[in-house]
């Protein structure tokens, strides 16, 4: 099998599908965006909410065209594409990709949450989770790191002051807006969004890496903005197992270990390390990838979503492996098993019409079209892979 020929086609394709629909859709979590739903008293119930967003999860059915869920654009999903794009333009200029960049950017400037301290993004749904209720736009931290991690690739593509301006007033946000679990040592945890105060140990590590990255882009010192990127990065190393493992976060029903979240642990202790200097963390890291290439992927290709349950295969979860290989530095090391996942992927997880589903279980398959969740990240994850392939080519 050709693996790059292979997947630059897969790539190209979804990436025609998705600007037909002008990177907008559906998303695994919008079930609450349901004008049926929200004209009922039920939009006031905690269990209700849960409940009627857990069955458009995990329903293989769409039902979101029979209960008025629209197609939307998402922050998060706009920044994917943005990201992919803009690595895509360095090692395939075009005027054509600058255009998409430009509006992309103008794009998800447009939705940032206001009446914050600083520049913040949310998501374009309520959303019900066991531990708190996030009405829509509520700015999160996951997502204003992807955000400004997109925004921060397009700056040093386009060299715009007012961009990097924009980039800078996040940190505001970070630093005064999300709450803090703070431990006997004085390290601590960033909340998930203002308003909650739970310890989910990725969403922290994401707001590490956020302000490491913005203290590039300051044109002066940020110590500040270090010290409490470390300060957070202590508190979730503190919770890796000896194993290497991490749990999901503190809540008792929180301690699963699975694929993409322990993916995104490494990758944030890894670019606050490389930004910071401070290898404080390089054990950490070591035990975490050993543990997570050892558990999440089989001999044939599968990412498993759990360390100990293969189903369902989620599609967050091949993307996710490149890109932490990739920001690693570790792609070429591990290229075979990047290569025997993403050829499982493409066989079994690709449709026709170029888009990717979003999780495959034992009996049946979800094939609904997400755009942020799956085209979103299978874009952004086959860029870092045609990236890493397009830069090792020798010079004509």
């Amino acid at each position: 099998m050709n693996h790059p020929a292979l997947i630059d086609e897969a790539f190209r394709s979804l990436e025609k599908y998705c600007r037909g629909e002008d990177f907008k859709g559906w998303d695994p979590f919008d079930g609450l965006n349901s004008r049926l739903f929200q004209a009922t008293p039920l939009r006031r119930s905690r269990l209700a909410r849960l409940a009627w967003l857990q069955l458009f999860k995990r329903n293989p059915l769409n039902l979101r065209p029979l209960v008025g869920v629209p197609k939307q654009e998402n922050a998060k999903g706009l920044a994917l594409f943005l990201h992919g794009y803009c690595l895509w333009q360095r090692w395939e200029p075009s005027p054509e990709k600058l255009r998409i960049i430009e509006d992309l950017v103008e794009r998800i400037l447009r939705l940032k949450s206001p009446g914050f301290s600083g520049n913040c993004w949310g998501y374009n749904f309520d959303w019900q989770a066991r531990a708190f209720f996030q009405p829509r736009a509520t700015p999160t931290v996951v997502a204003t790191s992807f955000v400004g991690q997109a925004l921060a690739e397009a700056y040093a593509l386009l060299g715009r002051e007012p961009l990097r301006q924009e980039l800078l007033a996040i940190a505001p946000f970070l630093l005064k807006d999300l709450n803090r679990s703070v431990d006997a040592q004085g390290d601590f945890a960033f909340s998930y969004s203002p308003l909650d105060r739970t310890q989910v140990f990725n969403a922290s590590l994401l707001g590490s890496r956020m302000l490491a990255r913005l203290c590039e882009l300051s044109p002066e010192p940020r110590p500040d903005w270090l010290e409490a990127a470390r300060r957070s990065a202590s508190f979730c190393a503190k919770h890796q197992r000896p194993n290497g493992a991490w749990p999901y976060g503190t809540l008792p029903f929180h301690q699963w270990v699975d694929n993409f979240h322990t993916a995104y642990n490494l990758e944030c202790l890894h670019e606050y390390q490389r930004v910071s200097g401070d290898r404080a963390f390089e054990a950490n890291i070591r035990r975490g990838l050993d543990y997570f290439l050892a558990n999440f992927f089989t001999p044939k290709g599968e990412s498993k979503y759990y360390d100990n349950s293969l189903y369902p295969i989620d599609i967050h979860a091949p993307a996710q492996l490149v890109v932490c290989l990739s920001r690693l530095g570790l792609f070429e090391r591990h290229r075979e098993l990047v290569e025997r996942v993403l050829g499982w992927t493409l066989q079994n997880m690709r449709t026709p019409k170029g888009f990717f589903i979003y999780q495959k279980k034992k009996i049946f398959s979800s094939k609904i079209p997400y755009m942020r969740w799956a085209q979103a990240w299978m874009f952004y994850g086959l860029s870092f892979y045609l990236w890493e392939v397009n830069r090792m080519k020798p010079l004509p």
